[in-house]
């Protein structure tokens, strides 16, 4: 038996296996191919729908060795892999509704201005971003 998370295993690897979100993928596809990647992005909809998985697929996109953020992740650089494996230090995930406190904003406003330390781009994804404090 597998020791990996279950939804982690069976978690799209690519914007083209992300199932019924296609408008999504298709426009983060265009910006992936023209070069037009925006700084931000808010996924948003019910559980289940796909909006981590597609921010994961976008951040090994932007900073995937192969592509040269040009289009889909490669998934066999070091950079895909360590995305996929949960070991990239440039992806940051958070959970909103757990570090809604003002001192856990401060300390990613803090961690914020670090440079990248092995991708192109340094990438976080805000679960539960509702849930911030003002």
């Amino acid at each position: 038996m597998s020791s990996q998370v279950f939804y982690r295993k069976w978690r799209p690897q690519t914007l083209s296996d992300v199932v019924g979100q296609e408008p999504v993928t298709k426009t983060l596809a265009n910006a992936l191919a023209t070069g037009r990647v925006a700084h931000a992005y808010l996924f948003c909809g019910p559980r289940g729908t796909g909006k981590t998985s597609t921010g994961r697929i976008l951040a090994k996109a932007v900073n995937c060795l192969t592509n040269k953020g040009w289009g889909e992740p490669c998934n066999s650089c070091s950079i895909c892999q360590a995305i996929s494996e949960g070991r990239a230090l440039d992806l940051v995930e958070i959970d909103g509704a757990s570090n809604r406190g003002i001192d856990e904003i401060r300390g990613l406003r803090e961690r914020i201005n670090f440079a990248p330390n092995t991708a192109r781009y340094k990438v976080y994804i805000i679960d539960e971003v509702h849930m911030l404090t003002e």
